[in-house]
């Protein structure tokens, strides 16, 4: 059971192939890219305990050899010094511009691995192999790479698309229930963006699919690709509809710089939290139903999610802080803030007409419980 979403980008085309035991057939993908049979691998601790012997043995059966560099986990990994000492590696293994990186790992891995391997050489081929949900539905899709800065999430970085992505759906079986769920959270933010059939079919399935159900996760993580990219084949460098993405995100960002990028909130964790408050703010500005906003709740609660900043653990700025915090988001033009607000389910826009007050007031009252 393989299914395979094609992303369409003249001269930087590439397969995202969807399914269970694709690692053990790793190698006879690679080995279709043509170039050196060496490769050079880029993880992280936990990932590598659990799946790189497996990953090194499906390399080995198509006749490729590899090495593998082992990251910390976790977000703090995204920075200047594991960035340095992963080119650096890589440049010690005299990788050629025409060899493989692989990112074998969640978004962390997938985010780092891409950077370096953008600005290796001014690029060299990368493949994403995709470990966690949130990695396989999002991050590892569409080529945006990069690390944290202390001012902000992602803001140093480079597009960079992958020469294949194979996501595993298998992998995700290792997963603990609550880096599940964060993925989950980037799956809900595609049917609440522009899918309304497929929020309906999450809210129907989406304890049978965090349960295990495998065709389920392979439907989730397949329409979730495909809607991506058919986002990044229209606009690969975020100049418009690519945004459209980024809904719940910018909310999410400042919960993220706030919480230290921390275990104190995940990043898809952020993203649902963040999805339910741009719902509640289009609501307040008479975009949508206030049953909308009551709706995706109401799914994010079922599952089990954090769903409000008071299931945040520890203390957080006050409404004012969190809105600077957001002042440093990537989405900012012109000095202001672009929000991804929406008319309802599956009916996301982008625009930058947004109230100061309308979001202090939406951020005030989810900081004291009223939302």
């Amino acid at each position: 059971m393989m299914n395979t979403v094609h992303v369409d980008l003249p001269g930087r085309e590439y397969d995202i192939h969807i399914g269970p035991g694709l690692l053990a057939e790793a190698g006879r993908h690679l080995a279709d890219l043509g170039g050196r049979r060496h490769v050079c691998i880029l993880t992280d601790e936990n990932v590598a305990r659990l799946h790189l012997a497996d990953l090194q043995a499906g390399l080995s059966a198509a006749g490729l050899t590899s090495v593998a560099l082992t990251s910390p986990a976790g977000e703090a990994t995204k920075c200047w010094a594991q960035l340095e000492r992963s080119v650096e590696w890589l440049l010690a293994q005299k990788v050629e511009r025409n060899d493989i990186v692989i990112a074998f790992g969640g978004g962390v891995i997938g985010d780092l691995a891409g950077f370096a391997a953008a600005i290796l050489r001014r690029g060299v081929r990368f493949v994403q192999i995709p470990t966690s949900l949130l990695a396989q539905v999002d991050s590892s899709v569409g080529g945006k790479t990069g690390i944290n800065s202390p001012s902000g999430k992602n803001l140093i970085g480079a597009f960079h698309q992958p020469s294949l992505v194979l996501a595993d759906t298998g992998l995700l079986g290792t997963l603990t229930p609550r880096d599940f769920l964060a993925g989950y959270g980037e799956v809900v933010k595609y049917g609440l963006l522009g899918d309304a059939t497929f929020f309906h079919w999450l809210e129907a399935e989406g304890r049978a699919l965090a349960a295990g159900d495998m065709d389920a996760r392979v439907r989730a993580v397949t329409r979730s690709c495909q809607m991506k990219a058919d986002i990044v084949q229209r606009d690969e460098t975020e100049q418009g509809d690519r945004a459209l993405l980024n809904l719940g995100h910018t909310f999410c960002h400042a919960l993220e710089a706030a919480t230290g990028y921390s275990d104190r909130l995940l990043h898809g964790e952020g993203v649902a939290i963040g999805c339910a408050l741009a719902f509640e703010l289009s609501a307040r500005l008479g975009l949508c139903s206030q049953e909308d906003p009551s709706r995706v709740r109401a799914h994010l609660r079922d599952m089990g999610m954090k769903v409000d900043i008071a299931d945040i653990p520890g203390d957080l700025p006050d409404a004012a802080g969190l809105l600077d915090l957001m002042g440093q988001d990537k989405k900012v033009v012109d000095g202001k803030l672009r929000f991804i607000l929406a008319r309802g389910i599956g009916e996301a826009f982008i625009t930058s007409d947004v109230p100061r007050e309308a979001v202090m007031d939406v951020l005030d009252d989810a900081l004291r419980g009223r939302v």
